[in-house]
């Protein structure tokens, strides 16, 4: 069923629709989530878009976890879908993030080039040490380093669920606020001591993460795009007291 939520909206013409997803909104209706999700707000603002791809995501042809926020691709017709998706399936599209690790890389840069499948105990998670992995490449570089935390801009060559949480983790630098992939022990790490810090990161309430630039070629006439999401507020005033903290 469609219904009235406010979007975000960054583009649309009559083929595809881009969208500025906030954290704490849920893509396309799941276990626990039969309504309020970005997915019922698509189909009140497009009513053509049922039918569209499959019967609970109509014109999703990709997703970003609950809490990650940024931008969210979506297919207005049925040529459009076909070929968005052919475009992710061949790792053609763009997708950069930022991402507030705990600590500080020692490298400028790197990749991490580690099969990521589901989690062999905790089945709910996804993990590198999985025995069906599927492979997944996550390119990185510093952005900026602050006191105990590090904003990373990360290109993501694969699409696998958690991908870049699990990544972040396994190199040691969890995202901060991911309190499933090592946030909590790592926070107890870095903050230790420190008021300043732990008043800083006490009200983080998710993982800052965002998905901020989406570069694709145009479904229909084929000219190259390029869009950005700004920095959401929370994630936003956590850098700005971080920085003050140099």
């Amino acid at each position: 069923m469609a219904e009235p939520l406010p979007l975000d909206i960054l583009f649309e013409d009559p083929d595809l629709i881009i969208i500025n997803k906030p954290a704490d909104l849920v893509v396309h209706p799941a276990a626990g989530h039969s309504s309020g999700t970005l997915v019922h707000g698509i189909l009140y603002h497009c009513p053509d878009l049922e039918g569209i791809g499959m019967e609970k995501r109509p014109g999703i042809v990709h997703r970003l976890d609950k809490d990650t926020s940024g931008i969210l691709l979506v297919a207005k017709n049925g040529r459009a879908h076909q070929e968005l998706s052919r475009q992710f399936k061949t790792r053609s599209i763009q997708k950069h993030y930022l991402a507030l690790v705990a600590g500080s890389p020692k490298s400028m840069q790197g990749r991490i080039d580690k099969p990521v499948g589901r989690h062999p105990v905790e089945r709910k998670k996804m993990s590198t040490r999985s025995k069906r992995g599927r492979e997944a490449l996550t390119l990185w570089r510093v952005r900026e380093r602050f006191t105990a935390a590090t904003l990373l801009d990360v290109e993501l060559k694969t699409g696998r669920t958690h991908q870049i949480r699990v990544h972040c983790q396994d190199m040691g630098f969890p995202i901060v606020g991911d309190s499933i992939y090592g946030w909590k022990g790592a926070f107890k790490k870095i903050a230790a001591g420190n008021t300043l810090l732990q008043a800083a990161f006490k009200n983080v309430k998710r993982q800052m993460l965002h998905a901020y630039r989406l570069g694709f070629n145009h479904p229909v006439d084929g000219r190259p795009l390029s869009f950005e999401a700004p920095l959401p507020a929370d994630m936003a005033m956590l850098l700005d007291q971080l920085r003050s903290f140099k």
